[in-house]
């Protein structure tokens, strides 16, 4: 596990690697064991190394027999023995044990195509001599991220994280105001757009080649939801436990001390339950809670690690807001308002004072369907077949009319949301369910400057080209595919990756196998997803491991009592930021709609905590890496 950063000049201009130094010396969180470097005419290449696999002889740059090509490389490969086996049966010799070297292998066998081969997270690139070209890649769900920004010149800058990209002299700071605009919708900012307007992310199942000043961009891997198979309950839960079971072994590999993320849900229960069958040690597990316990798992957590032997260990988060925000703000590098990277920061933290590698559960949800939101758009799609005159005369205004409670997680208010979504087209539908300011909330939050910024922004477009024309066989599938190419590699990966990597920590992720993706895809609908239950399947796989009470209760998810943080130790803080002459004098939004939506919270007269967190991690950032 590493962090990679490099550039290419254009028309052979020489590389100055005191910039290379500068870039490498930013992500030295991502690899603090050392550190490699290649510069040559106008090429660039560096890594830092937290090293995993071969901790003896797998240092980077690494290169092919011939000296030909060269990589740097970030990322774990699951199946690298079994390709060097085969690489080796076919002339190739290798010197080194790792990862790493097999990849440069591949691409010299295969070529652009050598990513298909590859099963594990990655973010590389190569530097081939032979007809001077630069090839990039990323692994297929986005577990690695990988930023890069193609000069005027012709000239190419990449790297793992923002800070890299930013310490090269000719990346300027300017604001993307579309993606801000996006952000405002989706807590993140989606591939590829970023904050800064001369930075994109390589989309996950890409690969880029850079060759002469131009780049050639491919996709290589979408999962699909057409070719389903025949298969029955029992089967289905077999097959699902051996696959999962699979990918969970393969992850166990590893010459530094391994654990796991244990949140007490199904998913993480089941990696754990899989990993203590796997394991001749108990397996070391990690869990986090808070003070405030409406929103701990633990008892759940503790009771999974007895059921199966696991070594139990637990954190109470007891944030401390001004230390932790401007923490979270420089590692991310753009706005990033998911909260629950708070506790992921701090359960990496304590994770990384017993083991350096640590599996969880993340990507269960987005395969086997465990989103309310999954089976809302499924009896969406009913209700949306009632006779219109129905839906619009009588059902609608009598719900409307009710006055709604503050508490938008509320029942009822995620009622009225549902019937107010529900007569929507699916991008429509399921935009307004993932959007933290709607139309409607931007119109009477944005100052006229920023809505001729953002006129021509369409953050709906991210999904549209999912919900419109999806290859599967159901709305549930339809549904699925959008999170895996939006929801799962733009928010959740990126909170873990940067969470982790900030503590030095790898996180390994088996539900992101692609095989498991895979196989989940080819699922029938009825098969995953029974009535009104989400994760049928997985739950009742995920029971014949851990108990039953785990399983069968109200899912949490990874939930952050921010509405009572707002209430309390942040009220002040957040006033003074978002009200603050700096952040008024930007002009970006008006200064009324925000105090108003600051005061309600106070007055608990509505809830904002969720819009309020948003402009919070907006504002700080622009202070961090703006002003």
């Amino acid at each position: 596990m590493c962090g990679i950063v490099g550039f290419v000049n254009a028309k052979s201009r020489p590389a100055e690697r005191e910039i290379l130094e500068r870039m490498n010396a930013c992500i030295v969180h991502r690899g603090p064991d050392e550190d490699g470097f290649f510069v040559d005419g106008g090429v660039a290449l560096a890594m830092r190394r937290l090293a995993i696999i071969d901790l003896a002889g797998g240092q980077q740059p690494i290169w092919n027999e011939e000296k030909t090509a060269v990589i740097v490389f970030n990322g774990e490969i699951y199946n690298f023995q079994e390709l060097k086996e085969d690489l080796e049966a076919r002339g190739h010799r290798f010197h080194t044990h790792s990862d790493t070297e097999v990849i440069v292998h591949l691409y010299d066998e295969y070529g652009a195509d050598c990513v298909t081969h590859l099963r594990g997270m990655f973010a590389f690139a190569i530097w081939d001599a032979r007809d001077r070209s630069l090839f990039v890649a990323r692994d297929r769900v986005g577990k690695k991220p990988l930023l890069y920004s193609l000069r005027e010149d012709g000239s190419l800058v990449f790297g793992s994280e923002f800070t890299a990209l930013l310490a090269h002299p000719e990346i300027s700071r300017e604001v993307d105001y579309e993606a801000i605009d996006s952000y405002l919708s989706y807590l993140c900012v989606p591939a590829p757009q970023t904050a800064f307007k001369e930075i994109r992310k390589l989309e996950p199942g890409h690969w880029l080649r850079w060759q002469d000043g131009r780049i050639e961009m491919r996709r290589y891997w979408q999962p699909d939801f057409s070719k389903k198979i025949k298969i029955g309950e029992e089967e289905a839960i077999e097959e699902t436990t051996r696959i999962v079971r699979e990918a969970t072994k393969m992850r166990l590999i590893s010459e530094v001390p391994l654990g796991a993320f244990l949140s007490g849900g199904v998913d993480s229960s089941m990696i754990v339950a899989l990993m203590a069958a796997e394991s001749e040690k108990p397996v070391k597990t990690f869990s986090i809670g808070f003070e405030e316990q409406d929103y701990s798992e633990l008892k759940y957590a503790k009771r999974v690690a007895e059921h199966v032997g696991a070594e139990y260990n637990e954190f109470i988060v007891r944030p401390n807001a001004l230390e932790i925000l401007p923490t979270l703000v420089e590692h991310y590098g753009e706005p990033y308002a998911d909260p629950s990277a708070i506790p992921t920061y701090y359960v990496s933290k304590e994770t990384r004072r017993f083991v350096t590698v640590a599996l969880n559960g993340d990507g269960g949800d987005e395969s086997f369907v465990g989103y309310e939101r999954h089976v809302a758009m499924k009896f969406a799609e009913t209700y949306h077949r009632l006779p219109r005159p129905l839906r619009k005369y009588l059902i609608e205004p009598t719900f409307g009319a009710i006055p709604s409670p503050t508490n938008f997680r509320n029942r009822f208010v995620r009622f009225q949301r549902f019937l107010r979504a529900a007569s929507m087209s699916k991008a429509e539908r399921y935009f307004l369910w993932l959007s933290t300011f709607d139309g409607d909330a931007k119109n009477e939050l944005y100052s006229r400057d920023l809505q001729n910024r953002t006129a021509a922004s369409k953050p709906i477009g991210f999904l549209e080209k999912y919900l419109g024309a999806s290859n599967g066989k159901g709305i549930v599938d339809t549904t699925l595919l959008a999170d895996l190419m939006n929801y799962l590699p733009n928010d959740l990966l990126v909170k873990v990756d940067i969470a982790s990597m900030a503590n030095s920590l790898e996180a390994r992720s088996p539900f992101l196998d692609h095989k498991v993706i895979e196989f989940a895809a080819s699922l029938p609908e009825n098969i995953k997803q029974q009535g009104t239950d989400t994760k049928s399947l997985l739950k009742k796989t995920a029971a014949r491991l851990v108990p039953r009470e785990v399983i069968y209760r109200p899912k949490m998810g990874f939930a952050v009592p921010i509405k009572y943080w707002l209430g309390n130790e942040l009220q002040s803080f957040t006033r003074d930021v978002l009200l603050s002459k700096k952040a008024v004098g930007r002009g970006l939004f008006e200064p009324k709609t925000v105090e108003r939506l600051i005061d309600e919270q106070k007055n608990d007269t509505k809830d904002n905590s969720w819009k309020i967190w948003v402009l919070l991690m907006l504002e700080l950032w622009f202070q961090r890496f703006i002003d």
